[in-house]
């Protein structure tokens, strides 16, 4: 069984997600054999006291949720959607419920409220001032971008 990662780092203050809003967050993990990759998450706040944290990657073709217009919820702001392909997901469970990939999950990401930050736990994160070069030699990571329509 592998060990328990109970670290803890600050992605932003509570209050700059807006109740009934979501946001996204381009960070860095360090992933099990030690290697820097691209962590894309995004940061739901269901109303004044729930968050919730999935990695941004829709189950059905691998792309971000908020491509299209850049959000993240559905018109009545009651599920996260899927900007390209319009699969809804359950804010608190991740559940797709309608859509191409209905009956699969969003990748949860544990997230706490600390001090009035939201924290994301559990995950190796880079520390650093700049993040890596994603076209440095050493590193074989490929970084797409996704332009709207």
């Amino acid at each position: 069984m592998p060990a328990q990662n109970h670290e803890v780092f600050v992605i932003c203050a509570a209050n700059a997600i807006a109740p009934g809003d979501a946001k996204a967050f381009s960070l860095w993990k360090i992933d099990d054999a030690g290697e820097t990759r691209p962590f894309p998450i995004v940061v739901a706040r269901k109303n004044a006291a729930e968050f919730f944290s999935y990695v941004n990657v829709c189950p059905h073709a691998g792309v971000w949720l908020n491509v299209g217009d850049g959000r993240f919820l559905d018109s009545e702001g009651a599920f996260l959607q899927c900007g390209r392909h319009g699969a809804k997901f359950e804010i608190d469970s991740g559940l797709c419920v309608d859509g191409t990939c209905k009956g699969a999950s969003l990748e949860p990401v544990a997230v706490a409220i600390i001090g009035g930050d939201v924290c994301i736990c559990g995950v190796s994160l880079v520390e650093e001032d700049s993040f890596p070069d994603p076209f440095d030699d050493d590193d074989d990571t490929m970084e797409i971008t996704i332009c709207p329509d």
